[in-house]
């Protein structure tokens, strides 16, 4: 699966969802019908460059990296504890390969705050994006909500 069709993917199974694009990258936002859109923070990403972080080594022919902001339990039970370093253009220190396809891991860079990401989505990890992208998708529905009673 490309970057377009797994962007196309993510459309069909989400509800509320909205995209901005931007030098190549896909952010998806919750965008419900009848509220303002708000494009301050995504959900989920897809990015194909390195020009935010070369850890996934994205200048290869047709990789990119599907990025999820997911829950501190979701990411604890997967990974363990989130790395306490930082958010710099460096990489964080998790023991994964950051340039290894089809394996879900750690976010090079936003692993602290609960991010995961898989690099060109396959048979290994495709299973598990779904539910992954729903809970993505309720984090940022509770944000909008308490946005919107605070006004």
């Amino acid at each position: 699966m490309n970057a377009e069709a797994l962007a196309r993917h993510i459309l069909e199974l989400l509800d509320g969802v909205d995209t901005v694009e931007a030098n190549g990258d896909t952010f998806f936002c919750f965008n419900p019908p009848g509220m303002e859109p708000d494009y301050r923070m995504p959900f989920a990403t897809i990015v194909t460059s390195d020009a935010n972080d070369a850890a996934s080594e994205l200048v290869r022919p047709g990789v990119y990296r599907l990025n999820i902001g997911v829950s501190a339990d979701t990411y604890t039970s997967l990974f363990g504890p989130p790395p306490k370093a930082p958010i710099t253009a460096n990489p964080v220190d998790t023991g994964h390969d950051y340039t290894q396809l089809d394996t879900l891991m750690p976010h090079p860079i936003y692993a602290s705050l609960n991010w995961i990401s898989v690099l060109n989505p396959g048979v290994a990890t495709l299973d598990l994006l779904d539910a992954f992208l729903e809970e993505a998708q309720a984090i940022a529905a509770g944000r909008r909500a308490r946005r919107h009673v605070r006004g």
